[in-house]
């Protein structure tokens, strides 16, 4: 029996992608003691495996496919195939930033005056290469956390870390002075795996239910009735993926309309459409749009 292997991110994704594989149609249960979690899919196998190692084990083949950061498969250089970009509304609502870093009343002001300095990251492999790109000689050690307090504490004179608000970079009286990259969660997979007819298909089933969930959690759905004689400037309101469910009422001159809008649409769109004529207009939760 075919079966794919499938990584799962341990740590800040880890809920995240659990509840996002729930909504998709796969519920996975992992034990506190267990790093081989269940699912109720017999063609899938997982495991929980840090984010910073996913890619290479995608890379390896001990995993087919896995979640991880955009900014773990630069780090480990991994070979992989990447099948999509999963943005996590409820954890990560923009890309991360990996930045570099300085004490407030430090005399570093650009990327030249980190010659001969020292720098702490858990991003080592890529800073490493980014600096000799540009002819600098700086120190790069491992920070195994905190990597804020070491440069508060003068055991490096600058942090290359990870943000999205910069609000613990700024709580630690630091300022940015460049910007490595952005990174996002992506979904992975590994050359053989992708040029395997039935698990490229396993592959590319999950990322479509996956990005639908994701893409309604953007969306709601409308339905409302009309009467004849407004039906055309109703319809003229309504945004739509393509075009508005129009369907005739039975033994009336009335009709149901039923579309999907950005949910950020409804409370401007909704008095617009009792104003020209639409009744009994109901907003609903959407689970998937595909």
């Amino acid at each position: 029996m075919n079966v794919l292997r499938l990584g799962i991110p341990k740590g800040s994704l880890e809920k995240a992608t659990i509840e996002l594989f729930k909504r998709a149609g796969w519920n996975i249960r992992i034990s506190s003691r267990n790093y081989f979690p269940e699912v109720d899919d017999p063609e899938m196998v997982c495991s929980i495996c840090r984010p910073q190692e996913m890619s290479r084990y995608v890379e390896q083949g001990v995993l087919d496919a896995g979640i991880t950061g955009k900014d773990w498969i630069l780090e480990n250089k991994s070979d992989v195939v990447v099948i999509a970009d999963l943005i996590y509304s409820k954890v990560s609502r923009k890309p991360t930033r990996w930045v570099i870093a300085v004490p407030g009343n430090s005399n570093i002001k650009r990327l030249e005056d980190l010659e001969g300095k020292k720098i702490s990251t858990e991003l080592v492999g890529y800073t490493k290469r980014f600096f000799a790109e540009k002819n600098i000689n700086v120190d790069i050690e491992f920070s195994w956390g905190a990597t804020e307090a070491k440069v508060v504490s003068g055991l490096a004179d600058a942090i290359v870390e990870v943000t999205e608000t910069e609000s613990t970079i700024r709580a630690h009286g630091l300022n940015i002075i460049y910007e490595l990259m952005t990174s996002n969660t992506q979904f992975i997979a590994n050359k053989v795996a992708a040029d395997d007819s039935w698990k490229r298909e396993k592959i590319n089933n999950i990322n479509m239910l996956l990005n639908g969930v994701l893409y309604a959690e953007k969306k709601v759905g409308l339905k409302m009735n009309v009467p004849k004689d407004r039906l055309e400037e109703v319809t003229g309101l309504l945004p739509s993926m393509n075009a508005p469910t129009v369907a005739h009422l039975y033994q009336t001159e009335w009709y149901s309309i039923e579309t999907v809008v950005a949910e950020y649409d409804v409370r401007d769109l909704i008095p617009r459409l009792l104003k020209s004529g639409a009744e009994g207009i109901i907003e609903y939760s959407l689970n998937k749009v595909v």
